[in-house]
C-alpha cells in the first residue's frame, strides 16, 4: 500500500509506492551507453589533452602523472567579478551580480573509469581535491555556499563521459540549503542533539535501510527516499565542517564511497546519478556573522547523498515538489547489502 513519508531533514513528504514496481531487478540497466563512448582522442580530460582545458588550479600526481587535475569550467556558471545588487526598493524583480567561482574536477586518466572501477586509493585523491578546493572557495567572502557534485550519465546532467565532478561557489545560501539548515538548527535548540546523529542511531536501531558501514561512516538509504536506491553517506561521529577530516578519515569515507558504488553497480548495471554534497555555509559568511551561526558546530551535520536517476520527474513532482519512489528504501537497502562485493 503507498504511504507518505517526511523526510526531517529537508521538511519535503515522498510518496512510496512499491506496487508501481514489483521488485529490485525492474530497475536493472544493461550495459548504458555510458559504456559505449570510448574516447576518440579529443577528450579534453584526458592525458595528453591538458592544454584543452584551462589553467589548471590543482594536480594530484601519480607514478609521474597525474590522479586528478582541477581547472576553471571552460563554460562557467558563475565566475568571480565584482558588482552591486540591482533590486530597486518597491520592485519585483531582484537580481545581484553573479559572482561566485565554477570548477572541474577531473577524477582520472582513464577516460571509461567510474567511481566503482577506481581503487580506494584513487578515490582517496579525488575525495583530496575535494576538501582542498573546498577549503579554498571556502575562504573567499564573496562566497556564501560550496556545491559539489558529480553528474554520472546522460541522464542525470553529465555532457561529457569523462569521470569528473564540478564544484560551484555561490553568493547565496541557496532555498534547499537554508531549509536543511533551519531545519537541523530547530531541532538542535528544541533538543540539545544534532538531527543526523539521533537519525543515524534511530537507523542503526532499525536495521532495515542500513547498507553498510565501517569505523568512520555509515551508508543507509534514507527513510522518505525521493529516487529507488537513494543512499547518504555520512560520518558516523558528528562532524560539521569535512575540510577538518583527518588523513585515516580521508580513507574510510574513500572506503564507504567506494563500496556504495560497487554495490549499485553490481545490482543495477552503470546507471546514471548524481552525487551531492551537503555541506555547512562557508567559513567567510560564517565568520562575518558569527552570532548568527553560533551553534553551527553542533547543529550542523555533513553528508554526502547518492541518486540513481531511474525514474523521471514529471508532473507532481514539479508542481507539488513531492517525489514518487517505486521502490521502499527497505527494499532497495536489503538488495544492496545482498551484492557479492569483493
Amino acid at each position: 500500500m503507498p504511504e507518505l513519508r517526511r523526510d526531517v531533514t529537508r521538511s519535503e513528504w515522498v510518496i512510496v509506492a512499491p506496487e508501481r514496481a514489483m521488485r529490485p531487478l525492474d530497475f536493472v540497466q544493461a550495459d548504458s551507453s555510458n559504456r559505449e563512448e570510448p574516447s576518440d582522442g579529443n577528450c579534453p580530460f584526458c592525458a595528453g589533452n591538458e592544454h584543452q582545458t584551462p589553467p589548471e588550479i590543482l594536480r594530484i600526481p601519480n607514478k609521474g602523472q597525474w590522479a586528478v587535475r582541477v581547472f576553471p569550467n571552460k563554460f562557467p556558471a558563475l565566475q568571480a567579478q565584482d558588482g552591486d545588487d540591482v533590486e530597486k526598493p518597491g520592485s519585483l524583480y531582484g537580481a545581484m551580480c553573479a559572482s561566485g567561482a565554477h570548477e572541474v574536477i577531473v577524477e582520472s586518466p582513464n577516460h571509461l573509469a567510474t567511481l566503482a572501477d577506481l581503487t580506494v586509493a584513487q578515490i582517496t585523491c579525488v575525495i583530496d581535491a575535494y576538501i582542498s578546493r573546498f577549503a579554498a572557495l571556502s575562504e573567499d567572502p564573496r562566497h556564501s555556499y560550496i556545491q559539489l557534485f558529480k553528474n554520472h550519465g546522460k541522464r542525470a546532467g553529465a555532457s561529457l563521459r569523462h569521470p569528473h565532478s564540478q564544484v560551484i561557489a555561490l553568493p547565496v545560501i541557496p532555498p534547499a540549503v537554508g531549509q536543511r539548515l533551519d531545519n537541523a538548527r530547530a531541532y538542535y535548540d528544541r533538543t540539545g542533539h544534532c538531527l543526523i546523529c539521533n537519525l543515524l542511531q534511530e537507523e542503526f536501531k532499525a536495521g532495515a535501510r542500513v547498507v553498510g558501514e565501517n569505523r568512520g561512516f555509515a551508508v543507509w538509504a534514507p527513510y522518505a527516499s525521493r529516487f529507488p536506491f537513494e543512499l547518504v553517506i555520512c560520518p558516523k561521529e558528528h562532524a560539521h565542517d569535512l575540510t577538518r577530516m583527518t588523513a585515516v578519515q580521508r580513507k574510510l569515507l574513500s572506503c564507504s564511497l567506494s563500496d556504495a558504488m560497487r554495490r549499485i553497480q553490481m545490482v543495477l548495471g552503470d546507471v546514471p546519478y548524481n552525487l551531492i554534497l551537503n555541506a555547512a555555509p562557508t567559513d567567510s559568511l560564517v565568520s562575518a556573522n558569527p552570532e548568527n551561526w553560533k551553534t553551527l558546530h553542533k547543529s550542523f551535520h555533513w553528508t554526502f547523498s547518492v541518486l540513481p536517476r531511474l525514474t523521471y520527474m514529471a508532473g507532481l513532482e514539479w508542481g507539488a515538489g513531492i517525489h514518487i519512489n517505486p521502490m521502499a528504501p527497505e527494499q532497495a537497502a536489503e538488495a544492496l547489502r545482498k551484492a557479492h562485493v569483493t
